[in-house]
C-alpha cells in the first residue's frame, strides 16, 4: 500500500434499542457503533480476512493516509498516518494483494467507536462518567458483531500487538471456531503486579487533576495536566530508555501553557513534557481510564469463563489453531517472561505454536518500527494457515 493512498473510516452499528450490547459488567447500551477501516479485497469465499487489534492508544487507522474522521475532535495531524503502515500493503507482513485486513477502534475508544466522549442520544450530552467499564472480552465480542455485519464467519488470522494481543487471545479462546491463526505480539497472559502499579499511577494522575471533575469535563475543559502526566508515566515503558535519549532534541523547550511550575532543565525532560503535551490533543481522558482499567483487571481465565489456563487454551487445541508468539528481548512494558508464560501454557494445552524472540534496542516500540524482524515469520505462518 502506497504511503499516499487515502483511506477512510467506516462505521457499523452493532447495537440498537432492539438489540442492546451487554458489557461483561452487566451494563447495557442501546446505541453502539464501531469505527473501522479495511485494506485489500475480501475474496469470494470470504476466507482471507485478518482482524487486527490496535494497541493501547492506537486507532482503526492502521495503514495509508486518513486526513480526517468526520466530527472527531481528537483526530490530529499525528493520527493521519497509519500506525502499522510498515506492516500492511503489497508484499508486506499483512499482504493486501492476498489478504483483507480489518482494524477497528476499541469499544470505549475516542476515534469513532462509541465511547465516553460520544453523545448519548437520550441526554444529548457525552456519556462521560456514565459510560460502562470495558473488559477485553467486551472489545473482542464487539468486533465479532462487526464481522457478522461484514458477512465473515471465520478469519484466516487474528493479530494483536501489546494490549491488542490480549484482545487477540481472548477472541481466539472465546470464539475458537472463528479463526485459524493467532499472532500475539509483545503481549502477555495475565496483567503483572508491576503493570497494575504503573496503570494505577496513570489512573490517579488523571483523577487527581482538578479539571477531571469525575469525568464530566467536556463542557469545562479536559484534564490536560493529568492526562499528560499519565502519558509520560506510560511512555517510559513503551520506548527503550536509550532510545528516549537518542530521540530527545538537544534543545530544552518548556511548554509555557502547561506544566508551568517546573522548569525543564535538560533535553530528556523537555522531550517527555512534549510527549505528554501532544498526547492530550489527540486522546480522551475517560477513554484512557477505561483502557487502563481494562488492562489492569484483565484475567484471561476469568474473562474466558474457563477453569484454568490449560482449560482456556485447550479450545485452541481443539480448533487446531496455529499460534505465532513474538517476544522482544528489551521490552519493559510486556516483559519477555510474560510471553514465555503464554508459551508454557500453550505447550501444556498441546496447542501448535511457534515462539520467536526479537532482538531490538527499541524496546516495546519495536513492533511499530522494525518490520524486517517480523515480516518473514508472519508471512510464512499466514501462508501455512491459508
Amino acid at each position: 500500500m502506497s504511503e499516499l493512498q487515502q483511506v477512510e473510516t467506516h462505521f457499523q452499528v452493532i447495537a440498537t434499542p432492539a438489540t442492546p450490547f451487554e458489557f461483561r459488567s452487566g451494563k447495557t447500551l442501546d446505541h453502539v457503533t464501531i469505527a473501522y477501516e479495511t485494506y485489500g479485497t475480501l475474496n469470494r469465499e470470504k476466507s482471507n480476512a485478518i482482524l487486527l487489534f490496535h494497541a493501547f492508544s492506537g486507532s482503526q487507522h492502521a495503514a495509508g493516509h486518513n486526513p480526517e474522521v468526520e466530527g472527531n475532535a481528537f483526530w490530529t495531524q499525528e493520527c493521519t498516518s497509519g500506525w502499522w503502515e510498515l506492516f500492511i500493503g503489497p508484499g508486506k507482513a499483512l499482504d493486501t494483494e492476498k489478504y483483507f485486513v480489518i482494524c477497528a477502534n476499541y469499544l470505549g475508544g475516542c476515534y469513532g467507536s462509541t465511547g465516553p466522549s460520544t453523545i448519548n442520544p437520550e441526554t444529548q450530552k457525552p456519556y462521560g462518567s456514565t459510560f460502562p467499564r470495558v473488559a477485553v472480552s467486551d472489545i473482542a465480542r464487539s468486533q465479532t458483531l462487526l464481522l457478522d455485519a461484514l458477512g465473515i464467519s471465520q478469519l484466516l488470522a487474528v493479530v494483536g500487538p501489546s494490549t491488542g494481543g490480549l484482545c487477540a487471545i481472548n477472541f481466539a479462546t472465546s470464539f475458537p471456531e472463528r479463526v485459524r491463526v493467532v499472532i500475539p505480539i509483545a503481549t502477555g497472559v495475565r496483567t503483572t503486579v508491576l503493570n497494575r502499579i504503573i496503570l494505577l499511577e496513570q489512573i490517579l494522575a488523571i483523577e487527581n487533576d482538578p479539571k477531571f471533575q469525575s469525568g464530566e469535563y467536556y463542557e469545562t475543559g479536559a484534564p490536560e495536566t493529568g492526562l499528560g502526566l499519565a502519558r509520560m508515566i506510560s511512555h517510559k515503558t513503551f520506548v527503550h530508555l536509550n532510545a528516549i535519549e537518542r530521540r530527545a532534541s538537544k534543545d530544552v523547550v518548556q511548554p509555557e501553557d502547561r506544566f508551568s511550575w517546573y522548569r525543564a532543565h535538560d533535553h530528556v525532560e523537555s522531550y517527555m513534557l512534549h510527549q505528554g503535551k501532544k498526547f492530550t490533543d489527540r486522546f480522551d481522558a475517560n477513554t484512557y481510564l477505561r483502557i487502563c482499567e481494562m488492562w489492569s483487571r484483565h484475567d484471561p481465565v476469568s474473562e474466558g469463563d474457563a477453569v484454568d489456563p490449560v482449560d482456556l487454551l485447550s479450545r485452541s487445541h481443539e480448533a487446531e489453531h496455529q499460534y505465532l508468539v513474538f517476544s522482544i528481548d528489551e521490552d519493559y512494558c510486556f516483559y519477555p517472561e510474560e510471553q514465555a508464560a503464554l508459551v508454557r501454557q500453550l505447550k501444556a494445552a498441546k496447542v501448535s505454536h511457534l515462539y520467536l524472540t526479537v532482538h531490538s534496542d527499541k524496546g516495546h516500540d519495536s513492533f511499530l518500527l522494525e518490520p524486517d524482524l517480523y515480516t518473514p515469520h508472519i508471512q510464512a505462518v499466514l501462508q501455512g494457515g491459508s
